[in-house]
């Protein structure tokens, strides 16, 4: 059974408790069946322009509550980075399980042109993961060995026909 927000009770059951902060804030849903995040959408005062090479910090009106042991990752939509070079800064964004703030969105105009955001944009996609959180113990051992070693930043290939 579909919920308002176009979701399907999955095996977990999770629910995203979503908390409007404005009247004109927009409920996230998943624009088509499988779709993996949820539609973010701007609540604004005012429109916000961002001139090229510029970036913004933009509402969304909300304000959720993930459910325990999971993170939001807030991902860019791919259509506004193909048709006008707006991505989100900080690709992916983390919401923590315990942040209970306005759903915020830091977009980055790449392109040529100022990008004008409306309230009721779709400005990005909120993706809701599990988080496996770990026991940090120093160490003074070495790793074990891998055929990677110490090589990083492109060091396995795939530019200019290396490696």
């Amino acid at each position: 059974m579909r919920d308002a927000g176009g979701a399907e009770d999955g095996a977990a059951g999770l629910r995203l408790a979503v908390r409007f902060l404005r009247a004109d804030a927009t409920l996230p849903r998943y624009a088509t069946e499988g779709a993996a995040g949820l539609d973010l959408a701007a609540a604004l005062d005012a429109p916000v322009e961002i001139p090229p090479g510029g970036h913004a910090l933009v509402g969304t009106g909300i304000a959720i509550h993930l459910p325990p042991g999971t993170e939001g990752q807030v991902r860019p939509r791919s259509g506004l980075a193909a048709r006008h070079a707006v991505t989100v800064l900080n690709a992916p964004g983390t919401i923590d399980e315990d942040y209970r703030g306005e759903v915020r969105v830091i977009l980055i105009n790449h392109g040529a042109e100022p990008f004008r955001i409306e309230t009721g944009d779709r400005i990005a996609q909120l993706v809701v993961q599990p988080v496996l959180r770990v026991r940090v113990e120093p160490t003074t051992d070495e790793a074990p060995a891998t055929e990677r070693g110490t090589g990083g930043f492109g060091s396995t290939g795939g530019f200019g026909g290396s490696r």
